[in-house]
């Protein structure tokens, strides 16, 4: 869970005293600990920070006030899950605050590595009833020899804290049936990077096994249900510890020898990697460049084929030998990763490039030529590569690694694409979307009050034909004869008739009004009966009001009457003086722009002077507008920024003089 630094961290800050309390109740009543321990478990004072692991789970840590030291975390968003860190367990060593698992010494390194405990690995766990998913203590099990020549088992501090993979009767059906598989989901290990956010002290001492973790009663089920694990288990306790015999006369029970082995490779294996790394190289590189590209020098040889050529997962190639084979029954060996970066020459048995070349060369997987300097010494270059090497060919035709180089290309791929998604993400939430809408009015409200929706609501061109269409089915309008033709009731008539032509008709020619007889020719003309689908919906649109919605994420739409404007930017010149100034009016129906916050992002990026102010643009209406003012012509300023915003060109429009701006292709006259 924690192989790898914790991700995002945040500033740890104190939390409340009514929250400590409640935690403290959580932690006494989840772990049966004594209240008297409360205090010591959950100390006044305590920090809280949030996280993420590598695998992007949040996740939250308590930290001690007084060193720093992790002492409970929780994994997943939400989760109250409380878990106990090693250094939580070490505060209580002689108490049950967790159910013990016993494991060879052997394994904890596996471990801390990053493994989860397999089922072999298992010697014996108290209580004897385990549920899966519970959470357990996962101890070393090892003997040390006493001054009377005598060995004394004995049960190392809490190394790491999972959950059961298994329950104990399952666990117990698949030992006796020496069965493989998950024992422990391990969450937190000693000297992991929680570990290491604390202040990395010292480990508790073991302590014999009739006062430790395990009980006798646990002791007597590892020796008579687990059978041959546990005494293989012990045993490899016993041998290590033998082997130790003349470190000193008492026999350091508490050595860190005995805790701290590291899984690496060796410099053989190391040189075994690095030579599978040039056959790498060879069979899908080297062998396709042509003569002239020889000789390549050994250090760029080195850099640019065999070092990017290294598996990006060595054990799957090469397990340590490190690994025992009962550490390696007793942990999933898919789990056991080695950084990759760890494989140099100067790790390897051949310390120097020209060595290992060297040896590649009587391998006959290279060919060398010596160049000497005037200076003394020289490099080595390669003038050639064997593609036909039986390993060559045989690795070609076979299954390939994967290499550090196509990690790092995927993993740049992935940066770049989620890099451009974070950009489309900023660039939708500055998003201005414009439509024009129009809400019924006047003669056209009949319609929609039949229709059954709201008349007060605004609707686009798209709702307004699909309203119609379902109007037009729903009330059997549609003609018989011809699909195309619409039959009108009296909304419609209503509607898309003119107005009543039987009145006089006032502000005619010569202030006369219109006669009676006009108004009888009129009332004369047949009454429209149908009229095509298109022409009735373009009439019916005409009859309503014209509205605008501006709509940006994270903002209220706001709707208003008539048609938006564009933004005006304008050129003007000061009285009897060359200099000019660029205003620009009419942004504030895009609602993602300030007068002020304009003036200074065109301020930084012409290096001039600007301001926003109000200005009366006319002496009748006195309408007040915002007007961001700049020194200079700054029309391509104003663009980059306009598109920055997302307001593309159709919502902006240029006043500016011919020739203001020489050598601007895109400038035309407003």
């Amino acid at each position: 869970m924690f192989k790898k630094p914790l991700g995002q961290l945040k500033t740890s800050a104190p939390i409340r005293a009514s929250d400590r309390r409640k935690l403290k109740q959580r932690v006494v009543s989840a772990f049966s600990a004594l209240p008297e321990d409360g205090d010591l478990l959950v100390p006044d004072g305590i920090l809280t920070a949030k996280f993420l692991t590598y695998a992007k789970e949040p996740g939250t840590v308590y930290l001690d006030p007084t060193n720093g030291n992790p002492l409970w975390f929780t994994i997943g968003k939400g989760s109250d899950d409380l878990i106990p860190s090693v250094y939580t367990l070490w505060k209580l060593n002689n108490s049950n605050l967790l159910p013990s698992i016993l494991t060879p010494a052997a394994v904890i390194p596996i471990l801390v590595g990053g493994a989860d405990l397999m089922i072999p690995g298992v010697i014996t766990h108290t209580p004897a009833k385990l549920a899966q998913n519970q959470l357990v203590a996962i101890h070393h099990l090892s003997s040390t020899k006493n001054a009377d020549g005598n060995l004394t088992r004995v049960v190392s501090p809490p190394l790491a804290v999972g959950r059961m993979a298994v329950s104990s009767e399952d666990l117990k059906v698949k030992s006796e049936a020496d069965e493989k598989g998950k024992a422990v989901l391990v969450l937190h290990t000693w000297k992991d990077h929680l570990w290491e956010m604390g202040q990395k002290g010292d480990v508790p001492p073991d302590v014999p096994l009739a006062l430790g973790a395990a009980s006798q009663a646990a002791s007597e089920e590892g020796s008579g249900e687990d059978g041959s694990e546990g005494q293989d288990g012990v045993n490899q306790g016993e041998g290590g510890d033998e082997d130790q015999e003349d470190q000193g006369e008492h026999g350091p029970a508490t050595e860190d020898a005995d805790l701290t082995p590291k899984i690496a490779y060796t410099p053989q294996e190391i040189t075994d990697l690095l030579t599978k790394s040039l056959i790498h190289t060879i069979a899908t590189q080297l062998s396709s460049l042509t003569h002239a590209s020889f000789p390549i020098p050994a250090s760029q040889l080195y850099a640019t084929y065999i070092l990017p050529s290294r598996p990006a997962y060595p054990t799957s190639i090469l397990l340590p030998s490190v690994v025992s084979s009962q550490s390696a029954d007793a942990v999933d060996v898919e789990d056991i990763h080695i950084d990759p970066s760890e494989i140099t020459i100067k790790a390897s048995t051949h310390k120097s490039l020209t060595t290992f070349l060297k040896a590649a060369e009587k391998l006959s997987l290279l060919a060398l030529k010596a160049t000497k300097q005037k200076s003394g010494g020289g490099d080595v270059l390669v003038t050639g590569v064997n593609a036909q090497h039986a390993d060559v060919v045989a690795y070609a035709s076979g299954k390939r690694f994967v290499t550090i180089a196509e990690i790092e290309a995927k993993k740049a791929k992935r940066t770049a694409r989620e890099e451009k998604e974070e950009e489309e993400r900023e660039r939708s939430a500055r998003e201005v979307d414009v439509r024009q809408v129009w809400k019924p009015h006047l003669r056209s409200v009949a319609i929609f009050e039949d229709m059954g929706v709201s008349v007060s609501d605004v609707y686009t061109l798209t709702d307004i034909r699909t309203l119609l269409s379902n109007y037009f089915t729903s009330k059997q309008l549609i003609n018989k004869r011809d699909p195309a033709y619409i039959n009108l009731n009296p909304p419609l008539l209503a509607c898309l008739s003119s107005k009543t032509t039987s009145e006089p008709k006032k502000g005619g020619k010569g202030g006369k009004t219109a006669t009676a007889d006009q108004g009888v020719v009129a009332e004369n003309q047949p009454p429209l009966e149908f009229m095509k689908r298109d022409e009735m919906m373009k009439k019916v649109v005409e009859q309503m009001q014209s509205w605008y919605e501006v709509k940006v994420e994270g903002r209220d739409p706001v709707t208003s009457k008539g048609e938006i404007k564009p933004i005006q930017v304008e050129v003007r010149y000061k009285q009897g003086g060359r200099r000019g100034t660029t205003a620009i009016t009419g942004f504030e129906p895009f609602l993602v722009i300030d007068a002020d916050d304009m003036a200074e992002d065109l301020r930084k990026i012409c290096a001039g002077s600007s301001s926003g102010q109000f200005e009366l643009p006319n002496f009748i209406t006195f309408e007040l507008r915002l007007t961001a003012v700049c020194h200079g012509f700054l029309r391509p300023a104003v663009l980059k920024m306009m598109n920055y915003a997302n307001l593309a060109c159709v919502h902006m429009s240029f006043a500016l003089p011919l020739g203001a701006l020489p050598g601007c292709s895109c400038w035309t006259p407003g």
